[in-house]
């Protein structure tokens, strides 16, 4: 039987999850920026090296979707997620080079039920990313929509014979 997924009620300001590690691959920095980024910096080495990145870098879209691959196999996909109205705060602070290896953690900041869809809740999320290093290389903030836990109210009134 499958566990139960994370509902609103699980994420309680302060909880943190582990992030990553994602290692950071040559050919789907080129790939990435070949259909989304192509800035010679991201499709080139000796051109990545040229530049104030200093060598084959992801472009800064591919961390962040980097980013969301690692939120996705710590917690979302075992979350009742329902979607994001969007990014507070997205920050590039670091290249992120070929051959490096990110990981990080994701921090509830805070919870709250939403009034205009009952059952429903929004958490807002600080997420930070690392090199191998230790040091910072993205930092990002979001609210999710997530459902409730159903109450017995909502068990009962589900159970109930329609007309």
């Amino acid at each position: 039987m499958p566990a139960e997924k994370l509902s609103f009620e699980d994420f309680e300001p302060g909880r943190r999850f582990a992030l990553g590690p994602k290692p950071v691959l040559t050919e789907e920095i080129i790939e990435f920026a070949s259909e989304f980024d192509p800035q010679p910096m991201h499709l080139d080495e000796a051109a990545g090296r040229a530049s104030i990145l200093g060598g084959l870098a992801a472009s800064g879209w591919h961390t962040s979707a980097m980013l969301m691959r690692m939120m996705a196999d710590s917690y979302v996909l075992d979350a009742l997620c329902e979607g994001a109205p969007g990014i507070d705060l997205m920050e590039w602070r670091k290249p992120v080079l070929a051959g490096d290896t990110l990981q990080g953690h994701s921090t509830v900041l805070e919870a709250r039920p939403m009034r205009s869809r009952p059952g429903m809740g929004i958490v807002k999320f600080r997420h930070a990313v690392e090199n191998q290093r230790g040091e910072l290389v993205c930092l990002s903030e979001n609210s999710v929509m997530i459902r409730m836990r159903p109450t017995q109210e909502d068990a009962n009134v589900s159970s109930e014979p329609s007309a």
